[in-house]
This record gives structure tokens, sequence and C-alpha cells, in this order.
């Protein structure tokens, strides 16, 4: 089956058109994007466009493969196709409300299911918005970039705040309280990426790949040494700890600590 877009939506470009650069918003984040469409067509014009805007891109066109997926590159929001092979995307979106480590994460259905009662059944399984074949490429990137402020507003602000935490990313500076919290690189990254998903846990190997990057090798042991110097950076005597470890399971920024 086919799947046209709306008149006026973006095409997929030839190989020699050049890029046009990321808007500021997606170049300073670089938000993850997971898309689970099994038309092949669709799915290279996702990307072309999305990648455009600035937004990391991972693809799959099964159900299955991106429930796995998802457990390991914990994307920042899911463009989720109903119908697919092995596993349905509405089966899907319903496995992944169920499991604590994405009950909030985005996601926004795109399907050729354009019934009332169709689009009543995305939204109360869980998805975030419900986007219908044919679309218009304009809207969708509006869309995403709304349930992104809606849901992952710390995505797209300059200055961010957890509890007594403030991180102002145009000045790339850490403050707590009154006092600045001196960090190094990496410690800077592990606490902007934990930040933005506050309560989510993540594994080592997540971390890894969020804060260093899936191409660099590096030991899983190494985010506990940095990880124990961010929290020595943050936490002076009397001051409550907001890193949560949670034993064979990895870390989080604790909920409790920004009420």
């Amino acid at each position: 089956m086919s799947t046209l877009l709306a008149p006026g939506a973006a095409k997929a470009p030839s190989a020699s058109r050049d890029r046009e650069a990321p808007t500021s918003f997606e170049r300073r984040m670089k938000p993850t994007v997971m898309i689970v469409e099994d038309e092949e067509a669709l799915s290279t014009l996702l990307q072309y466009n999305l990648e455009k805007e600035g937004y990391k891109i991972i693809a799959t066109a099964d159900g299955e493969e991106a429930a796995l997926m998802i457990r390991e590159a914990a994307p920042d929001l899911v463009l989720l196709d109903w119908m697919l092979p092995s596993l349905s995307g509405i089966e899907l979106c319903r496995r992944l409300r169920g499991r604590p480590e994405t009950r909030n994460l985005p996601i926004i259905m795109i399907t050729a299911r354009g019934e009332e009662a169709d689009r009543i059944r995305g939204l109360d399984i869980g998805a975030d918005d419900y986007v219908t074949k044919p679309f218009s490429m304009t809207e969708l990137l509006a869309r995403i970039r709304a349930v992104m402020r809606r849901i992952r507003p710390a995505l797209s602000e300059d200055l961010v705040t957890f509890g007594d935490i403030v991180i102002d990313r145009a000045a790339h500076r850490v403050r707590r309280g009154e006092r600045e919290v001196h960090l190094g690189p990496t410690e800077y990254r592990l606490l902007d990426h934990l930040i933005q998903h506050p309560g989510r846990v993540f594994s080592r190997e997540q971390l890894l790949d969020a804060v260093w990057g899936s191409d660099v090798y590096v030991e899983a042991r190494t985010v506990d040494v940095h990880v124990g110097r961010l929290r020595k950076a943050l936490v002076e005597e009397g001051e409550r700890d907001p890193i949560r470890t949670v034993r064979s399971a990895g870390y989080s920024l604790d909920e409790q600590f920004s009420r």
C-alpha cells in the first residue's frame, strides 16, 4: 500500500541537493526521534525532513524490533505507524505505556486510519498526538515541536530548573541555590541528559550512547566514575542528592527532589 503526503508536503530531495542548516532549537539539543514505519518511501522522506531540522533519527519497519531498540536507544519521541508487521503500533504503544521507563515517552501515531473511533482509540491507548495520512510535513514538524515543548520542556529551553539546580545552556553554566557548580564537559552533558528525563532510569549502556556517543568505545564502569564526580560537584554537606542509583538498573534524577 502506498501512502501519499498532502499537497505541498516536502518531498525527498535528489542526492545533489544541499541540506539546509538545522534550526537553533534542534541544533542546540539534537533530540532523538524514532521512526517506526514499514513503508520505505515514507520512512525515507520522514528521515530526510527530520534530519534537515536537526533531529537525530533511528528507524525501523518492525514493531518487535522497535520495542527492543527503544529499550537500548531511549529516544526522545516516537513516530509510530498503526499497521506494522509482527507487532501493531497500537499494541506497541500499549506496552510502552505499561513500562515505568517509557510511560512518559512522547508518541505520535501516523496512520491511514482516519475514523474518529480509531483516533479516540489511539489517544486512549496513550498516544500524545494522532496524525492521519496523507499529511503535511510542515504540520507534522509543528506537532513534533508542540509535543516536545509540552512533554519534554527541558529539550527546548536555554534555562532549565530542577529543584534548586539551574542549567543555563546559553552560558554553559550550572548553579545550585546561590552557588555556582563547576562541572567538566562530560559531567555537564551527563546532567543535561538526565535533567531532560527526570525520574527515568537509564542503564549505563544508554548513558554511554547518549553522552559519549555510540561510535566511541568506553567501558560501562566509566559511567560510575563520572556520576560520582557529578554527585561530588552537586552535593555539599547538608544538601540532598538529586541522583538516584537504581541497583542493577542504572541512574536517574529523583523526581521527589524537585518537589
